[in-house]
């Protein structure tokens, strides 16, 4: 499957500059022979939260846009994540389309970054994110989601192969960023295919390296800070191949972990 993971700068509370730059994107990877495309976290308005009564989308209008986009060119898109008005509040919302149309996740973020405001701002997700695309099982969670490895665990046992970051992480972090995706990776044997912004806004300058991370740890692509599309083949038979070599999810000792488990 040729994967396409879009490094974009975001304009700050600027829904009709965002949509108009992620359209470009979808179509320049579409024509280049991406099946999967893979767009950043809140990419229509940035972290532009306190504006969210105004800014948020609240009529459906990303899902649509994904749906009509992803059945006219015929690939799968996991649509970054976007703030939404719905249950009464706003969230931080991946939807994922496949190359029918057909919306098969919407996952709200589950942890809320406090460095953000997004605790003040945004409300917390409930579900899990996993999906199936072509007869295969995937699983979807969000920037600060990935400093909680039971979280990406979870979808790993629920049997994701392959799972998707999109985040806006700062530059100040991105040391972090590089090795969390990579340990997420091996600990789950599993590919993890993380889009990351670039550019700023009025706190916080972001760190790029958009990355494929294979599931025996190599990285496969990192996109540096180079605004644009990054391009590489995943074959999900390699987690198989890497689950078999070292079976770590039969080893596991789960009555132990939960004898000793305390609340923070």
């Amino acid at each position: 499957m040729k994967i396409a993971c879009v490094q974009m700068d975001i304009a700050f509370g600027g829904p009709e500059t965002n949509f108009q730059r992620v359209e470009n994107y979808l179509e320049e990877a579409a024509e280049n022979g991406a099946e999967l495309i893979v767009l950043p976290e809140m990419w229509n308005t940035g972290y532009a939260l306190t504006e969210l009564d105004e800014l948020a989308d609240g009529n459906g209008r990303t899902a649509d846009f994904l749906k009509r986009f992803a059945k006219e060119h015929r690939v799968h898109i996991v649509g970054g994540s976007v703030s939404t008005k719905k249950k009464g509040g706003f969230y931080n919302t991946m939807y994922v389309v496949d190359s029918t149309g057909a919306l098969v996740s919407e996952y709200d973020k589950a942890h809320r970054f406090g460095l953000m405001d997004e605790h003040i701002h945004l409300e917390e997700g409930q579900s899990l994110g996993t999906f199936e695309i072509g007869g295969e099982t995937f699983g979807g969670v969000i920037c600060y989601d990935i400093r909680f490895p039971e979280w990406l665990r979870a979808q790993a046992l629920n049997g994701a192969k392959a799972i998707f970051v999109p985040a806006e992480w700062p530059a100040a972090r991105i040391d972090h960023w590089r090795i969390l995706l990579q340990a997420r990776a091996i600990e789950n044997q599993c590919f993890i295919i993380a889009a990351n912004r670039i550019g700023s806004d009025p706190k916080n300058e972001f760190g790029g390296h958009s990355m494929v991370i294979a599931p025996w740890g190599e990285v496969r692509m990192d996109m540096g800070q180079e605004q644009g599309i990054g391009y590489t083949d995943i074959d999900l038979s390699e987690v198989d191949e890497v689950r078999g070599r070292i079976p770590v999810f039969d080893d596991r000792r789960v009555p132990l972990y939960k004898k000793f488990e305390k609340s923070h």
